[in-house]
């Protein structure tokens, strides 16, 4: 990926930090812009950030999420509207942006971050687990759509990860109790999932497309 323009969501910290730092050694050109610059809640911030990228963007990694926890009767109209905008709405309209030049390049690699919630069902993950379901969906149908430009578009749906959110949502003990229902008996690095979407990312897939990798350790194995 040497020299290719990257956009990677929510790069500031954990698995996108990971992830930018895997592109930056591989040299990509990275595009990670801040919440100020890119209101993924906003889809006017979308529009107004995609109009003033210069280039043509080659890679797309959409990362940046929300996790509100909450059942199904816990959510609020505005929760479901936030939530499914920022999961779902935003790399939607992100992958829209981007696809006239990675189409008239005759390249290009999209890479969804969703989740084993995606897969497997845990309580107070209405929400959630509905909108990384459908951004399996999503990453289906672009694929679909846009092999036969030289496009492939895939998803990595990471399990328990070692992460500042993780580590703030779960005490130690709570960590350990999950760490031993995993069949590896850990948490995954955020390094480990970078590597993953780096390989989907880059030059060197050449055929895999529209698939959903887990990454969980074995987790939704049992």
């Amino acid at each position: 990926m040497k020299g290719r323009t990257a956009l990677i969501t929510g790069a500031s910290k954990g698995i996108g930090r990971a992830i930018a730092e895997a592109f930056r050694q591989k040299g990509a050109v990275l595009l990670t812009p801040p919440r100020a610059e890119l209101d993924l809640s906003s889809n006017g911030s979308i529009d107004e950030y995609l109009r003033g990228i210069a280039g043509p963007v080659e890679i797309l990694v959409n990362n940046a999420g929300i996790n509100p926890i909450g059942s199904a009767e816990e959510y609020s109209d505005d929760d479901l509207i936030s939530i499914m905008q920022v999961n779902l709405t935003a790399p939607m309209r992100l992958i829209r942006g981007v696809l006239p030049s990675m189409r008239s390049g005759g390249y290009g690699r999209i890479v969804n971050i969703s989740s084993v919630w995606s897969l497997v069902a845990k309580p107070r993950r209405f929400v959630y687990s509905t909108a990384k379901a459908a951004v399996n969906g999503m990453t289906r149908a672009a694929a679909v759509e846009c092999a036969q430009y030289g496009v492939l578009v895939n998803a990595v749906a990471p399990g328990f990860v070692n992460t500042e959110l993780t580590r703030r949502n779960n005490s130690e003990d709570a960590i350990r109790v999950i760490s031993q229902a995993i069949p590896v008996k850990r948490l995954a690095e955020p390094p480990e999932i970078a590597e993953i979407v780096s390989f989907l990312a880059s030059a060197q897939n050449t055929y895999i497309t529209g698939q959903t990798i887990v990454a969980d350790g074995g987790y939704t194995c049992l």
